[in-house]
């Protein structure tokens, strides 16, 4: 008899499956006391298994972009699943390269762009420090001390949150140096003093010589942390100075999330070297790229490198659907609005809650930052967890985020709507209330 896969959805058998059949590895990432479970999810909403309604203000980790089950993105898999499920990289597909030169007229005008797709977004990162390093032919790396790249062996030594560095050797020739943090900042408000560090660092723990610097215009899983005016651009020159290459890291900020252009690093005047982008690039596929000066590129030419799923056609077609339905539906715009409207309600919270310390974030890339006392700015841990665990129970999924986890972390669906907002800052009151925070 031919063996039918069946799927439980019974809520302790799906709980029990993953205790006995997840690696520790695949468990670990956890939020909530009691895990989240969700069957189904329209636009910006999701429903668990027991159809309680939530809106969806951390986008699947910021994975979609357009909505989820956006009609015009699922058509677009399916017609290509149903064509051609897989097209390893060393074949040809047009699907794949349609998106490269999509991808490439993203990107600021008068250089030669190239892409390599990756599966994800750490992925992309590794390849983008090898790219580096191999260009270059130097070895030290510069990286902020709150940023997040990933979790490989690459992008976790990149990664300066000691929550994602595992307790082994990492990769060699990584140097951290201070964020250029205006809340909270080792230097207080301004930009000159973070630039110094830069400096400091390149003359006291390098060579002297660069492969780069990579460069979160808003970090992400550091707490929704924007690069104040002036930073990239001073880093940037001091960086390829040493003869290193900028690397900008766009992964959770790009995608026209943060309203005021397509990729966050526009609004800095500065232009990349090399870029990496993934998560909202395939509203829920896996599909990331390095996206790169074509001379840059070149100088991997001779060695071979590949990933197998790298150029699949349908992530691709995902992906191609995606830049159409940014495009057709306005989120750019949408997202610089609604992002203000809910920075706005968000600012009105804080004058309620003297917990609340910081409210800060550009479109739909928003954080509140909690404290014990807002002179000290002590993080407040066990209060951001209180009120992240209530705001569950009144239909809002965001994160913990920071390298303390005291900033509450919003990153929607570009879809978010004027119409939520007024009841996510009820949501998210009323949240405050119950976890009894002042």
């Amino acid at each position: 008899m031919t063996h039918v896969p069946q799927t439980d959805w019974s809520t302790d058998a799906i709980l029990a499956r993953r205790e006995a059949y997840y690696a520790q590895s695949q468990r670990s990432f956890m939020p909530y006391e009691i895990p989240l479970i969700f069957k189904r999810g329209e636009g910006q909403y999701l429903w668990d298994e027991r159809d309680n309604k939530y809106t969806d203000l951390l986008g699947m980790n910021v994975c979609i972009s357009v909505g989820h089950a956006h009609p015009v993105v699922t058509e677009a898999v399916c017609k290509q699943a149903v064509e051609l499920a897989h097209c390893t990289a060393m074949f040809c597909h047009p699907t794949p390269a349609h998106l490269a030169e999509e991808l490439a007229a993203t990107m600021p005008d008068g250089h030669d762009w190239v892409v390599h797709f990756t599966n994800s977004g750490a992925e992309a990162v590794d390849l983008a420090l090898l790219m580096a390093r191999a260009a270059t032919s130097n070895i030290d790396f510069l990286a902020l001390r709150s940023g997040y790249h990933g979790a490989t062996f690459g992008a976790q030594s990149l990664t300066g949150i000691a929550g994602f560095r595992h307790n082994v050797p990492l990769m060699g020739g990584i140097h951290h140096v201070v964020d250029p943090n205006q809340y909270r900042g080792s230097f207080g408000i301004g930009t000159t003093p973070y630039l110094d560090e830069i400096d400091r660092t390149i003359n006291g723990s390098t060579c002297g010589k660069l492969a780069g610097m990579i460069i979160e215009p808003v970090q992400g899983y550091g707490g929704i942390v924007e690069m104040p005016e002036g930073y990239i651009a001073g880093a940037a020159e001091r960086v390829r100075a040493h003869g290193g290459l900028v690397v900008i890291d766009e992964v959770q900020s790009g995608f026209a999330r943060t309203g005021d252009g397509f990729w966050a690093f526009e609004v800095h005047g500065v232009v990349p070297d090399i870029m990496v982008a993934a998560k909202g690039i395939g509203n829920g596929y896996p599909l990331a790229a390095v996206i790169a000066k074509r001379d840059v590129s070149e100088k991997m030419a001779g060695k071979f490198y590949f990933n197998t799923y790298g150029s699949n056609p349908v992530s691709c077609a995902a992906g191609r659907a995606v830049l159409q339905v940014l495009d057709e539906e306005k989120l750019q715009t949408n997202a610089r609005d609604v992002g203000a409207a809910l920075l706005g309600a968000l600012r009105d919270l804080q004058q309620k809650y003297q917990v609340i310390g910081d409210v800060r974030g550009r479109g739909l890339m928003l954080a509140i930052e909690l404290v014990k006392d807002r002179r000290s700015k002590v993080p407040a841990t066990d209060e951001t967890a209180r009120v992240f665990e209530a705001s569950r129970r009144h239909g809002l999924v965001l994160s913990k985020s920071g390298p303390h986890r005291s900033v509450l972390r919003m990153v929607p669906p570009l879809c978010l709507s004027m119409d939520d907002v007024q009841s996510v800052a009820g949501a998210m009151e009323a949240s405050f209330a119950e976890a009894q925070v002042s």
